[in-house]
C-alpha cells in the first residue's frame, strides 16, 4: 500500500467515529467499512473491536457524546450511560440483513429451494434493493473509508458459510452447479442452475433428418398447414432423437444441441461420427451412468441415430466445439450427363485439388449471407465409376460445399467437376464419413500432440 493511501489509528478511529455518528450501526455493517484492513478477522469481529477501543477511550476522557453514538448498537456504552434494559437498535444500514439469524434464514431458505436436486457446489448471490442500494451509497460518501468492502460481498459470503454447513456442499466461485440469488426485494431466493454438458459423437445412419429441430418456416413454430400443424419443417432431428433419453435419466427441463458443424438433411453421418454436445438444461440428476445413456439413445432411435464415447464436458468447450475448422472426408455418389472414362474422370478429379471459391449456394441462399468463402480440397480420390455414375471420396475443409464442388451451381464454385470434364455433374447421394476434431472442440492433431 502506497504511503499517501495510509492511515494512522488515529484517523481510522475518526472515520468510525464519523460512521457511529450517522445513527445505530451492527458490528458486520461497520466492520466491513474496514474488510481491507488485517487478514483472518470477519467483519463482526472487526466492527465489535473498533467500538470496543471506542468505548474505552470515551470512558477514559469522559466523552458522553462518543458514548450516547455508541449506545444505540453497543450494549457496554449504555451500561456504562446506565441504561441496563435496552436492546441494540435495527442497523440502519442492513436493516437487520446481517442479524445471525437472518442469515441463518437465508441459508435454511436456500437449501429448501434444491431439496429434490441433485448438486455437488454452490455460490451465493445477491439482489439488492433500492433502499440498501441507497444506505451503502449514503455510508461510503458521508463514512469516508477507504477500505470498506460491497455489502453484497459479506452477506454472499456469509450466507455461503452456512449454506455449506446446512448442505454439505462446497463453495465454487467459477463453475458452480447452483447460483443462489439472494432477492432482498422479495424476499425470495431464485435459483439459477447451471447446465449439464455431455460431449461425444453421433452417427446419423438415414438420410432426410436434419442435425437440430427445425421450426416450419411458414408459421415459426406455432402450426399451419403446411406443417400440418407440428410447427415443425422436418418431424425428426439427430437433435430430437437424442434429447428425450438426455431428459429422462438428466430430469432435465429441456437440452440444447451443439454439434461441430452440420451435415445436409440428405447426408448420412457415417464413419466415427461427428463431435457433438449435448445441453441438459435446468438438470436434477448430475451423477449420471453415461454408458446406460449411451445404450438408452442408440434403442430409442430405432436404428436412425447412434452415439459414441459419451463423456463428461463443461460449458467452455461449446465455443470451441462450435468455432472449430476440422477436416472433413466425404463420400458422394455422383451422376454424370453422359458416360466418362476412368482416365478421364480421375485427371479432372486432380484439378479439383487445391483453392476452391464458392459463393453461396443457391440452395441456402435464402437463409445465408451471399458471400465469396475460399476453401481448400485437400484429396480426391476415386473409388469406382461405372456408366455415368461414380463414386469419390473428398478431404476438404471445414464449410466446403460438396454438392456445389460437383455440380458448379451455375458457376458460383469454381474451380468445379461439370466444368472441368464439360459434362453435367450431380451428386445423387452424400455421406460424411470422417469429421476431425474431438467432443471437447480441439483438432484431432492437437488432441494427439498433447499425448506425446
Amino acid at each position: 500500500m502506497n504511503s499517501e493511501n495510509q492511515e494512522n489509528p488515529v484517523e481510522i478511529l475518526e472515520t468510525a467515529k464519523r460512521i457511529i455518528a450517522l445513527g445505530p450501526i451492527c458490528d458486520n455493517c461497520l466492520g466491513r467499512q474496514f474488510a481491507m484492513l488485517a487478514t483472518g478477522l470477519a467483519n463482526a469481529e472487526r466492527g465489535h473491536s473498533i467500538k470496543t477501543v471506542l468505548a474505552m477511550q470515551s470512558s477514559a476522557v469522559d466523552d458522553k457524546a462518543l458514548l450516547e453514538a455508541l449506545s444505540p448498537s453497543f450494549r457496554p456504552a449504555r451500561l456504562k450511560l446506565g441504561r441496563k434494559n435496552e436492546e441494540d437498535e435495527a442497523c440502519t444500514v442492513c436493516l437487520g440483513e446481517m442479524r445471525p439469524e437472518t442469515l441463518e434464514a437465508w441459508a435454511k431458505k436456500a437449501a429448501a429451494s434444491m431439496q429434490d436436486l441433485e448438486y455437488a457446489t454452490h455460490l451465493v448471490g445477491t439482489r439488492m434493493s433500492g433502499l440498501l442500494s441507497e444506505n451503502e451509497e449514503l455510508l461510503l460518501a458521508d463514512g469516508g473509508s477507504k477500505y470498506a468492502e460491497p455489502f453484497k460481498s459479506e452477506l454472499n459470503r456469509e450466507v455461503g458459510k452456512r449454506l455449506s454447513v446446512i448442505t454439505g456442499k462446497q463453495v465454487d466461485l467459477k463453475t458452480p452447479d447452483v447460483v443462489f440469488h439472494l432477492n432482498l426485494e422479495s424476499g425470495e431466493v431464485d435459483t439459477q442452475i447451471a447446465s449439464l454438458f455431455i460431449r461425444g459423437r453421433y452417427r446419423k445412419l438415414v438420410r432426410g433428418i436434419p442435425q437440430t429441430r427445425w421450426p416450419c418456416r411458414e408459421c415459426h413454430g406455432r402450426g399451419c398447414e403446411r406443417c400440418h400443424g407440428t410447427g415443425r419443417m422436418y418431424q425428426e432431428s439427430v437433435d430430437e432423437l437424442i434429447r428425450p433419453a438426455v431428459m429422462q435419466i438428466t430430469g432435465a427441463e429441456d437440452t440444447v444441441f451443439h454439434g461441430a458443424g452440420r451435415e445436409d438433411i440428405d447426408a448420412r453421418m457415417l464413419g466415427t461420427g461427428r463431435p457433438f454436445i449435448v445441453e441438459a438444461v435446468r438438470p436434477k440428476i448430475r451423477s449420471i451412468d453415461l454408458e446406460k445413456l449411451q445404450e438408452e439413445i442408440c434403442r430409442s432411435a430405432e436404428g436412425k441415430v447412434e452415439v459414441l464415447e459419451l463423456k463428461p464436458a463443461h460449458s467452455s468447450m461449446v465455443e470451441r466445439l462450435k468455432e472449430g475448422a476440422f477436416l472433413k472426408t466425404y463420400q458422394a455418389l455422383v451422376k454424370f450427363g453422359a458416360e466418362v472414362s476412368e482416365e478421364k474422370l480421375k485427371s479432372s478429379l486432380s484439378e479439383l485439388v487445391g483453392l476452391v471459391d464458392q459463393r453461396t449456394p443457391t440452395r441456402v441462399s435464402h437463409r445465408r449471407a451471399d458471400l465469396h468463402r475460399a476453401r481448400v480440397v485437400h484429396a480426391i480420390d476415386l473409388i469406382e465409376v461405372s456408366g455415368d455414375r461414380a463414386r469419390i471420396n473428398i478431404l476438404g475443409d471445414s464449410g466446403l460445399y460438396i454438392k456445389e464442388l460437383v455440380s458448379g451451381d451455375g458457376g458460383r464454385t469454381h474451380p468445379n467437376l461439370a466444368d472441368v470434364l464439360k459434362v453435367d455433374a450431380v451428386v445423387e447421394e452424400l455421406d460424411v464419413i470422417h469429421v476431425g476434431g474431438e467432443s471437447d472442440g480441439t483438432s484431432s492433431r492437437n488432441a494427439q500432440e498433447d499425448k506425446r
